[in-house]
């Protein structure tokens, strides 16, 4: 029937399901994943149709067919997309192509090509078709690897795999079910129908085949479907019997299989007959296992009798089958069970068959069973490759040997008659009988082969040993199946009664074949024993008789005899050592047959010394026998080669020991041995050279003594290794070899030597230095050793050099080619030993090359990483280093190779130079630039590589070649991270698929296969880290492998962090992988194992996140932002997306939790704060060493010594290192005493490597958790710094800052917590806070009405309590360290109590309305009740705060001095109480600032030059005085300060008088403009000071003689500099304001009996008056206005002093009413006049004028504060304008805070117009003061004097009293200071009318109007109308 397909499967149904079954299965089964059971369930009820039909394609149809052809026209739906897809025409023939070929359905082959072109990138170089056929076969073989799995996890009578008993009885349901479908017949004709040839041969007639690899994968593919179906074949028999039809239909299928050429059976056919072998199998009923009655009752072969009945007569039957030899192995397998059966209580009723078994066993011994069991089964490779084909055989020949010891007793006495008959033709010289039979010979050397090899460890030889002797090994002692030591089972005895009794009397055509079995059964620690025993036992006896001859033939004292008689013989006439003899055949000596009996022998001896060290040095140290003299005394002799070579093999097994080296080296010394003829060129053949190579590599493993040769000649190993050089590696590419394999071997073996000479040399200073030895009396130079050698040679373009790299071209052409060639392994072994010896000369080079250096030797040498770059010869191309990674490419053959091209290439990744150059070498060809590209993704995307904890563990083959892909994967992501440190183009961004010949950030990433992107390392990465994170349980990577994901995150994001691949990077992240937030949703990782990777993890990837916040926050990628921010924050919990069937359930019972309780649904942990627990502050340290013999302080030089910075930027100790270092120590150590010591030394130095392991643990731990924690802090500070404000709500974002800085100091605040993470969470509290203030103020800008009732903003004022606490305590618990992480806790603290800060509020100047009461009473405000609060907290820290805060202040690093200051002062200003202010008067700390004062100025001094060397010392003196000011501003501090000494402080102080030049150094600017200008530095400093004095003045008013005494002293004492500031004719805002200061002072100094001297500063203060007057308003208006009220305050201040009645006051101006004309006549008449009344009338008109318009501004400004939200927006972003520097930067803020930017700019004009209102207000007062005062004094008092005088001469007067300038000069006179004697009626005439004219009415309605408008709401008192009126009053008085 046709399947009609309703839509297109995008992974094709012949494949991506299948694939899927697969996974479950071997994840259910081998992995033993948890909740696995249910998934199998599911997928084996999906699939089983396709196990029913197993291997069967779905046919093709017309109807699908037409489909297809419509499918370029009308489209056609594809699974998962949506709407119908038209194909191209060419997709559609390939599928039609593709449909005949396998014989599929249409949909079928079209689908396989679509996923063909979805898979292509994993398969570079390949069309989708050949992917789809490649697919095809994948697909099956999925099929049959799962049938296999299945069928092998069933329950049984072999082997089980430890599974649960639900998933055990899962499998064998379903595998039952199938069994009885037919399982069997269909795995048998699928096994006989498939086949490579046939395949191949279809394939290319469709040129489905593509180039090599496409080639030997597809025929890997299909030869392991085969095999997999008859291994499913064979797991069944194992466990459960077949029916009898099922048996009948095996043993039919094996009669007609054949032998491949070389007469053994291939792995497919092996495998059905084991399974037959394992059908007719019974020898578990001996075994005892507790289910063995189970086992007994299902086996067909004691229930059924029609079983036994149809097998027995089909194996009887005569019929020969295709190989005789398989049906013999069949036949005596069914002889032996008939034999077991006969001896069971079950089998008498089946005695027809049994009495079968000897004849069946004749016929199987007549077919030549063992013959063929050797050649035919043990010839196949895959024999060895199954522990259970193993275990069958050995039951076999056991039962054979144990069952039917008669039919064995016949085949020795048939052995014995024919030996016989051989010797009598010998002796009459004729034909040799025909009839000889060789079946004991064949079980021998079956025997013999059988346990030669031993892959599995199981030791089966074992059972032919029984233990006469009670031995002295425990492990042998065993215990038989758990009974004690008591007597061995009946079998073991009968197997080793048949190797005894096989030894006695053995005749000699049967030597050879004993002695072979001999060396099977020898294999094992165990069985060697056994066997060195036996030999030595036989010839016990015998050692009277010398002869030997009637002693066993077979026993140590025979072998060794024989030796030494040949030896003996040959040495006679030994043979001038020159090569012409060795063409001759030997002249007399051996025989061939004794040569063959020889070489069994050697090899028997071998083998039994390579396992036991007992018998070695045994035999090594028999005085007679002298084993290792006499082989090598053979050597000299005229022997064949292949002797020779069995001699140094055997000799190599002795040199085992390091005590028989030694004594080796001497001997081969002593013969000369390199100088014997070693090649045998004319035969062809080297078997000799390969043994020298094999025993001088067992030597100098053994031992390697310095002075070798000593005495004879130059002593060292030079010769040999010349010889080895010259003679054996450069000549072996050029040779002849009979053997092609050979020349490999050869190369494999030499290499091997120089691999471990290398290996074992490290560079000493004292190789560089020529040293000379004495030989024969003369001086020769010494040799160097031979690693030096070694690395010289490699260190230059050596023919040694040249020839290793050209052995590394010709290994990869021929892996290229993927065809078997014969020495395949050992090219293989030669190149990963020059691979080896590259990569260890690139280690050691550095260090080489420096002693080099230092040595000034003259030997030449040039860096490897540069050699490599020459050009090879072959290829004319420099192309040694592609040559080196192209074995990248084969990986999958050859791990361990690639494994050390990756450590080549990271090697020489860190050369930036080299780096260019092999961007260049690798993309010059396209297609080898694909294949290195394609060979690193392989590498990468591995996926059974596997991390181990213990290196050790290498035992099991599979492990350990995981563990070295795991490491390939390593290296390569450490050679990435290196490179993208390098400058463009390098290595990494070649690998990672960024453009390297165009701009790298004009890079578009794409998945692979998109827009031909080829698969780069990127995309392997990418797919290592994304495995698993679709499930709940992550990563997958992040548990299995965690090394290897820290570094995947770590490339990551040094790709997102720099800055030209970020771009790209983060897109192609972003748009397709979505790679952040599925990483981010699984945090935090935990691993239990590896904690430190587990930190690293995180920390790379949040370093990630910061990145990508950032970036969408800047682009305005809001949705972005906002996910991730979610993710991170949200404390509800998400549902996140599962994969399917996990989510299922849990859905469901929560939507119906939330649908009956409303808002139950629990809060879940913060994503951020989950994170933060991941990270333990605690750090276990490890103890000290507790030391007997060593030093410790010695020890702990050392170890620092060997600490070096790693790859990491760990400091860490080199343990290797130190390991020498100590172990040379204890070697130093001369006397008996220390030999004695020695052990508990060793055991000392090993307590101290643990020790040191420790440690560096411990560092690498502690840099882990600082890099987690610092990468923690970032991101947080990227969320709530670089994210728009509008994404995290207020009150959330508050919250949420609550909650992280609760956490944090919780953590940091625990007993346990580490020091060195409190510097990073100082940094981050101090982030946070800042935010956490910002937040709450913006929040209160906003106009959030402070309710004091619910406390502060949205966070509870209990949380903030919480937070000041816990921030006092982290500040307490540094305690006296630690004072710059104080600096940032201080920062904090300022933020925090910035909150209760009250903001500034407009002054409406309505305030004043309220009464006092009001005020009083009213409810207190949010902002006082928690300053309150806040005080009352940091009360109760009592004096232990204070003193670590003032201990900050007074010393220590300058930041945290000044941020103590700061916080002194904030604390200050809230403390009502004065405790604080108490506490730093009397603990002195308040005088120590004080006389700071004056040390600091020398340093301050130095600020004033031109270029100051550091600012520092300004900073620090500013937060001083604005301590000062703080504590000045109440009354007791003030009176402190003055106790203190300050303003003496200050009068000692000289820079005050350093006035700079202010047009000098306008040249010297800081273009920047951050350093101010010498002039601003000289305000800087003078300001505060002014300020400071202004404060004391204002404070001290109840002592205020004392104060202004002292200040008006410190004026005194700087007056020079203080008369040429007001002097200063520059109008700068900095000017104004030291004016203004300066003239409120003086004007509060003004103390009674000073007035004359002050009066004569008026004088000098009038010019500034009256270029005031006619300034012209600017932003400084403040300043002048306070410059005029202070000024004006003054003269009423001396008005007031000198008396309370007009008449008797002093006159300051002179009776003049006319106004000041004009700008210059103010400044020029400056000096030669008093100021006259006029002035003041000016200042009085301008000041009213002025009001009015600050009064207008005021009440615009205060409307339009009122009505925000009406501005046009043009008007708020001038408003902004103010407060944002630099241009566009309004633009950039959102429409909120330019609401918050205006109103605040609004407050600020309102409050500054308020302040020139009152300043106005004042000046108005005094100057109608001082009017009313003088002209009362003119009017009514004055008496005139002469008429003619006028004013003016009086000026002679004033100008010969001013001149005196010492303040001291000015006597006071009688008289009234200006001479009023002068004042004629004319001038007062003139005053009267000009101020009549100037005190007009409209002034006059001003001034009330003032007064209306301003000063009656600041007071009750009509001030200005009583003057008014006076003065009215004293105008219009009529002249007297």
């Amino acid at each position: 029937k046709a399947t009609i397909f309703p839509f297109i499967h995008p992974g094709a149904s012949l494949w991506g399901p299948l694939k899927e079954l697969w996974e479950t299965v071997d994840g259910a089964v081998l992995r033993k994943q948890p909740e696995s059971v249910h998934l199998l369930d599911l997928q084996l009820k999906k699939h089983k149709p396709h196990f029913l039909s197993l291997f069967k394609n779905p046919p093709k149809s017309a109807e699908q067919r037409e489909k297809v052809r419509k499918a370029s026209t009308e489209g056609i739906a594809i699974q998962g997309q949506q709407g119908a897809r038209l194909l191209p025409e060419q997709l559609l023939t390939e599928a039609f192509i593709l449909s005949d070929l396998f014989d599929i359905g249409e949909l079928a082959a079209l689908e396989l090509l679509l996923a063909g072109e979805q898979q292509q990138p994993h398969f570079p170089g390949l069309t989708r078709g050949l992917v789809g056929v490649l697919l095809y076969w994948d697909g099956k073989l999925c099929m049959a690897n799962s049938l296999r799995t299945l069928i092998q996890s069933r329950h049984g009578k072999t082997f089980t795999l430890d599974l649960s008993g639900e998933l055990v009885a899962l499998t064998t349901r379903f595998t039952d079910e199938l069994m009885s479908q037919g399982l069997t017949k269909r795995i048998l004709t699928l096994v006989s129908e498939i086949n490579v040839t046939r395949e191949f041969e279809r394939l290319q007639k469709e040129r489905g085949l593509g180039n090599e690899k496409h080639r030997k994968e597809v025929s890997d593919l299909i030869k392991e479907c085969r095999q997999a179906l008859a291994d499913s074949l064979f797991s069944w028999t194992c466990q459960s019997p077949l029916t009898k039809e099922d048996t009948l239909a095996l043993i039919g299928n094996l009669e007609t299989v054949t032998a491949q050429a070389d007469g053994s059976l291939d792995s497919v056919n092996l495998s059905l007959v084991m399974a037959l072998l394992y059908c007719l199998d019974v020898s578990f009923i001996e075994q005892g296992t507790e289910d063995r009655e189970d086992l007994l009752q299902a086996l067909p072969l004691l229930t059924e009798r029609q079983y036994v009945s149809a097998v027995h007569s089909r194996l009887m039957d005569g019929q020969p089958w295709k190989l005789p030899g398989l049906q013999a192995v069949c036949r005596l397998a069914w002889a032996l069970s008939l034999r077991v059966l006969s001896q069971l209580p079950q089998g008498s009723a089946l005695v027809e068959f049994t009495e079968a078994d000897e004849a069946l066993a004749d016929q199987a011994l007549l077919g030549d069973v063992f013959l063929f069991m050797k050649e035919g089964m043990l010839g196949c490779e895959s024999f060895a490759r199954e522990e259970f084909f193993i275990r069958r055989l050995h039951s076999l020949i056991t039962d054979f040997l144990a069952l039917m010891p008669m039919k064995v007793k016949q085949l020795r006495n048939r052995a014995d008659e024919d030996a016989r008959l051989v010797h009598m033709s010998l002796q009459m010289d004729s034909e040799l009988p025909s009839s000889l039979r060789k079946d004991l010979d064949h079980l021998m050397i079956l025997i013999g082969e059988f346990y030669s090899k031993d892959p599995f460890g199981l030791e089966m030889g074992l059972e032919f040993w029984c233990p006469t002797e009670s031995l002295q090994h425990t492990s042998l002692q065993g215990s038989y199946l758990g009974m004690a030591l008591q007597r061995p089972p009946h079998k073991q005895v009968v197997l080793s009664k048949f190797v005894r009794q096989m030894g006695d009397l053995l005749p000699s055509t049967l030597y050879i074949s004993y002695l072979r079995m001999l060396k099977g059964l020898a294999n094992g620690p165990q069985c060697a024993h056994y066997c060195f025993s036996l030999l030595k036992t036989n010839g016990a006896t015998h050692s009277d008789n010398i002869q030997g001859v009637s002693g066993s033939p077979v026993s140590w004292e025979h072998f060794f005899h024989s030796l030494m008689l040949y030896h003996e013989n040959l040495r006679r006439d030994l043979p001038n050592p020159d090569a012409a003899h060795y063409r001759h055949p030997p002249l007399r000596g051996i025989t061939q047959r004794e040569m063959e009996g020889l070489t069994s022998f050697l090899q028997l001896l071998t083998t039994i010394i390579t396992w036991s060290e007992n018998a070695r040095l045994a035999l090594c140290e028999h005085p007679q026998w002298t084993p290792v003299v006499v082989m090598l005394g053979l050597l000299q002799c005229s022997v064949p080669p292949i002797l020779k070579a069995e001699l140094l093999h055997c000799l190599a097994a002795f040199g085992k020991s390091p005590e028989i080296a030694a004594s080796l080296w001497q001997s081969l010394e002593y013969t000369q041995f390199i100088f014997l003829p070693m090649q045998c060129s004319s035969c062809e053949e080297y078997p000799l050279t390969r043994g020298f190579c094999h025993l001088i590599s067992t030597l100098v493993e053994s031992s390697l003594p310095v002075n070798l040769g000593a005495g004879l000649r130059v002593p060292g190993f030079q010769p040999y290794l010349n010889f080895l050089r010259d003679s054996v590696f450069l000549p072996f590419p050029t040779r002849a070899y009979r053997r092609p394999a050979e020349k490999w071997e050869v190369a494999d073996s030499v290499l091997e030597v120089f691999h471990k000479l290398l290996r074992d040399y490290e560079p000493q200073p004292s190789d560089f230095v020529q040293e000379v030895v004495e030989l024969q009396g003369e001086q020769v130079p010494a040799h160097k050793p031979p690693g030096h050698s070694i690395m010289f040679h490699l260190l230059n373009d050596s023919p040694m050099l040249a020839l290793c790299l050209s052995l590394l071209e010709e290994g990869v052409r021929q892996l290229d080619t993927y065809a078997p060639f014969p020495g395949k392994k050992h090219l293989e072994s030669a190149v990963l030993h020059c691979l080896c010896l590259l990569d260890l000369a690139l280690e050691k080079e550095v260090v080489f090359m420096d002693l080099l250096r230092e040595s000034q030797s003259s030997l030449l040498v040039s860096p490897l990483e540069q050699l490599l770059q020459g050009v090879s010869p072959q290829t004319r191309r420099a192309d040694h280093i592609v040559n080196i990674a192209r074995y990248l490419y084969h990986s999958s053959s050859n791990p361990e190779a690639a494994f050390q091209s990756a450590k080549i290439l990271r090697r020489i990744a860190n050369y930036p130079n080299i780096q260019i150059r092999l961007v260049g070498d690798f993309t010059h060809d396209q297609a080898v630039s694909d294949k290195l590209m394609a060979g690193f993704v392989e590498c990468l995307d591995n996926e059974e590589a596997e991390e181990e904890a213990e290196k050790g563990d290498d035992s099991d083959a599979q492990k350990k070649v995981a563990r070295i892909r795991h490491e390939t994967q390593i290296h390569i992501l450490n050679l990435l991270i290196t490179s993208l440190d390098l400058k463009t183009p390098n290595l990494a961004l070649y690998l990672l698929g960024y453009e390297v010949k165009k701009p790298v950030s004009s890079t578009n990433l794409q998945d692979p296969g998109v827009l031909g992107c080829p698969r780069s390392c990127l995309h392997a990465i990418l797919s290592l880290l994304q495995r698993g994170t679709e499930k709940r349980s992550g990563p997958v990577l992040t548990q299995e492998a965690p090394h290897l994901a820290e570094l995947c995150y770590q490339v990551i994001y040094q790709l997102c962090a720099c800055p030209d691949t970020s771009g790209p990077t983060m897109r192609y992240l972003r748009t397709s992988q979505d790679f952040l937030f599925s990483h981010l949703q699984h945090l935090p990782f935990i691993l239990p194992g590896n904690q430190i990777a587990a930190l690293s993890q995180m920390s790379w990837l949040m370093k990630t996140a910061a990145i990508e916040l950032r970036v969408t926050s800047l682009n305005r990628q809001r949705s972005h932002t906002q996910r991730l921010i979610s993710l991170l924050l949200d404390d509800q919990p998400h549902t996140q997306h599962t994969a399917d069937g996990e989510s299922g359930m849990e859905e469901e019972t929560r939507s119906v939790s939330g649908f009956l309780h409303f808002d139950t649904v629990s809060k879940v942990r913060r994503k951020l704060l989950s994170v933060l627990d991941a990270i333990h502050f605690s750090q276990d340290m490890p103890e000290l060493l507790q030391l007997d013999f060593f030093e410790r302080t010695q020890i702990e030089q050392v170890i620092s010594n060997c600490e070096h910075i790693n790859e990491q930027g760990h400091t860490v100790c080199n343990v290797k290192l130190l390991h020498r270092v100590l172990v040379a120590e204890v070697n130093a150590l001369q006397g008996m005493a220390a030999i004695g010591q020695r052990p508990l030394l060793m055991e000392e130095v090993n307590s101290i490597l643990q020790q040191v392991v420790e440690r560096n643990r411990v560092r690498r731990s502690l840099s882990a958790k600082r890099h987690a924690l610092q990468s923690w802090r970032s991101l947080v500070e990227t969320l709530l710094t670089a994210c728009p404000v509008d994404l995290i709500p207020a009150d959330d974002r508050q919250l949420i800052i609550r909650d992280l800085l609760l956490d944090l100091h919780d953590k940091v605040l625990s007993e346990d917590a580490a020091g060195e993470l409190m510097p990073i969470v100082a940094g981050a509290v101090f982030t946070l806070t800042a935010h956490l203030s910002q937040s709450v103020l913006s929040e209160q800008q906003q106009g959030v009405g402070l309710e004091a009732s619910s406390g502060f903003a949205s966070i509870a004022n209990s949380a903030l309590h919480l937070i000041l606490r816990k921030l006092l305590d982290f500040i307490l618990c540094t305690g006296g360290g630690y004072q710059r992480l104080r600096a940032h806790l201080y920062g904090s603290l300022l933020y925090y109590l910035q909150i209760a800060q009250k903001p500034e509020e407009p002054d409406t100047l309505q305030t004043a309305g309220k009464a006092m009461w009001e005020r009083l009473t009213a409810p207190e405000d949010g902002f006082s009740k928690l300053q309150r609060e806040n005080l009352s907290i940091i009360e109760s820290y009592g004096q232990a705060l204070m003193e670590v805060v003032c201990r900050d202040a007074c010393d220590g690093h300058e930041i945290s001095r000044m941020l103590a200051l700061a916080v002194l002062d904030r604390i200050l200003s809230i403390d009502r109480q004065n405790q604080w202010l108490v506490y730093i008067c009397n603990s002195g700390y308040l005088r120590s600032v004080v006389e700071s004062l004056r040390q600091d100025d020398a340093a301050v001094q130095s600020l004033l030059t031109p270029q100051p060397p550091l600012l520092k010392p300004l900073y620090i003196y500013e937060s001083k005085m604005a301590l000062l000011t703080r504590v000045a501003k109440t009354g007791q501090g003030a009176v402190e300060l003055l106790r203190c000494g300050l303003v003496v402080q200050l009068i000692e102080c000289q820079v005050f008088d350093m006035v700079p030049d202010s047009d000098a150094h306008r040249v010297m600017r800081d273009p920047s403009g951050f350093i101010p200008s010498p002039m601003d530095r000289y305000r800087q400093i003078l300001l505060p000071t002014l300020r400071l004095f202004q404060v004391i003045l204002t404070s001290t008013s109840i002592n205020h003689q004392q104060g202004a005494a002292q200040v008006l002293q410190w004026l005194i004492v700087h007056a020079d500099t203080i008369q040429s500031l007001l002097r200063c004719q520059e109008l700068s805002m900095g000017a104004l304001q030291e004016l203004s200061l300066l003239t409120g002072i003086i004007s509060k100094t003004a103390l009674p009996g000073t007035n004359i001297t002050a009066h004569a500063l008026l004088f000098k203060f009038t010019p500034p008056c009256s270029l005031l007057s006619s300034f012209p308003f600017s932003k400084s208006h403040i300043s002048i206005s306070a410059v005029c009220a202070n000024i004006m305050e003054y003269c009423q201040t001396l008005l007031l002093q000198s008396s309370a009645q007009a008449q008797f006051s002093i006159c300051l101006f002179s009776p003049s009413g006319s106004e000041p004309a004009g700008r210059d006549r103010g400044r020029t008449v400056a000096y030669s006049r008093v100021p006259s009344l006029g002035l003041v009338l000016y200042l009085l008109k301008n000041s009213a004028a002025d009001f009015f318009r600050f009064h207008q501004s005021h009440r615009q400004s205060l409307g339009k504060l009122q009505s925000l939200d009406q501005l046009p927006p043009e008007e708020l972003k001038e408003l902004c304008q103010g407060l944002v520097s630099g241009p566009g930067g309004v633009e950039k803020i959102s429409s909120v805070q330019r609401n918050l930017l205006a109103k605040r700019r609004l407050v600020q004009l309102i409050n500054n117009r308020a302040k020139l209102l009152a300043l106005c207000s004042y000046v108005i007062e005094t100057c109608l003061f001082v009017l009313w005062r003088h002209l009362e004094y003119y009017l009514l008092h004055c008496t005139p004097t002469d008429p003619k005088d006028s004013l003016l001469p009086g000026a002679g007067l004033f100008r010969s009293r001013l001149t005196d300038d010492s303040f001291g000069g000015l006597q006071a006179s009688g008289g009234r200071g200006l001479g009023l004697s002068r004042v004629s009626q004319q001038d007062l005439d003139l005053l009267k009318s000009d101020m009549a004219a100037g005190f007009g009415e409209a002034l006059q309605r001003k001034l009330l109007e003032v007064e209306g408008l301003y000063s009656q709401v600041r007071s009750r008192y009509t001030f200005i109308q009583a003057l008014v009126r006076r003065i009215r009053g004293l105008l219009r008085q009529p002249k007297s």
